[in-house]
């Protein structure tokens, strides 16, 4: 969960009101907490895109952005867990995130990303995985509308796509790999899960899940966690995870590798994320106490952003070299 840290110059976007997102709600499990109106993704103000129309193998990016909203409370005293859509507050801190990803992924083809009710740091703070996955039933509700209208609003409904997300985005990430049917699956280049953990449950309840074993493969999941030590290891976005690759020379063995010529990234075999030396990570300042200390959560799109942008290419790539065999 990144939050409010990053400034980056964003769009103006028009609020309309939506006659299929017209509802709020109340929080099945806090009777004084309320639950913003859902988005309608028909209405493209509930949508960050950016066009890439030159490119000749293109991907579409379907990317979902992590927690930038604190508990609030409205104006009768009821207290908020969600970020609300139509605030355009709310959205333009999710734009600041979005919009420097759209930076590098974009170049993969058309990049679509929607603005979603997502649960609040608060919540994440708790680090009861209960509470969280409760309340994360209405964040995933609005990705999943926004994932299918995704596929049907593309200009080429049977191009391939990508999927990727950071923290709470990775976590939506790997619950739609498991609700995803197989003939929208075999569309897929790659899953990138960042700075949140697949866990071996997970790989059990889909066989869209595969773990990425090199620089290449597609149709496989991207999953890995940054620490300064395993003994830092947060359990609410890092453990127990299934696996780990490396960003930086894509072996998912402890095969060291050197990152902006001072770092070096490693694979913990054991452990399932990276242990990172040569970093201290102190642009990113600590998370209510929990997050950035020790672990390098916050980091995760961005240190890793050349790599990321590079290895993306490559596998549309070889997605599109594999299906002309």
């Amino acid at each position: 969960m990144t939050y409010k840290k990053l400034i980056y110059p964003i769009g103006i976007f028009i609020l309309l009101l939506s006659a299929c997102g017209n509802h709020t709600d109340r929080d099945d499990k806090d009777t004084t907490s309320y639950i913003p109106q859902a988005p309608c993704y028909d209405d493209s103000s509930m949508w960050y895109i950016r066009e890439n129309n030159g490119v000749k193998q293109a991907a579409d990016v379907f990317y979902i952005v992590s927690t930038w909203e604190k508990d609030w409370t409205t104006t009768d005293g009821s207290i908020c867990h969600y970020a609300d859509v139509y605030n355009p507050e709310h959205r333009a801190d999710m734009d600041k995130e979005i919009s420097r990803i759209a930076d590098y992924m974009g170049d993969a083809g058309d990049f679509y990303s929607p603005y979603y009710r997502h649960i609040t740091i608060e919540v994440w703070a708790t680090q009861n995985e209960d509470t969280i996955n409760n309340r994360f039933r209405t964040a995933f509700d609005d990705v999943r509308r926004a994932f299918d209208n995704f596929l049907q609003r593309r200009s080429d409904t049977d191009r391939p796509f990508i999927l990727a997300g950071f923290s709470q985005g990775g976590k939506a990430v790997v619950e739609l790999l498991k609700t995803m049917p197989a003939d929208v699956a075999r569309k897929l280049v790659a899953a990138y899960v960042l700075g949140y953990k697949v866990t071996p449950a997970d790989t059990l309840a889909t066989e869209n899940i595969r773990p990425a074993r090199g620089a290449t493969d597609t149709g496989v999941t991207i999953c890995y966690n940054s620490v300064s030590d395993v003994r830092y290891i947060k359990p609410v976005v890092a453990a127990p995870c299934a696996m780990c690759i490396n960003p930086v020379n894509w072996h998912t063995d402890a095969t060291p590798a050197i990152l902006q010529d001072t770092i070096t990234v490693t694979v913990s075999p054991e452990h399932h994320v990276l242990v990172l030396n040569g970093y201290n990570g102190s642009e990113y300042h600590p998370i209510l106490g929990f997050l950035n200390v020790g672990d390098f959560h916050s980091c995760e799109p961005w240190l890793y952003q050349e790599s990321l942008h590079e290895n993306i290419l490559a596998r549309v790539n070889a997605y599109y070299a594999k299906k002309r065999t």
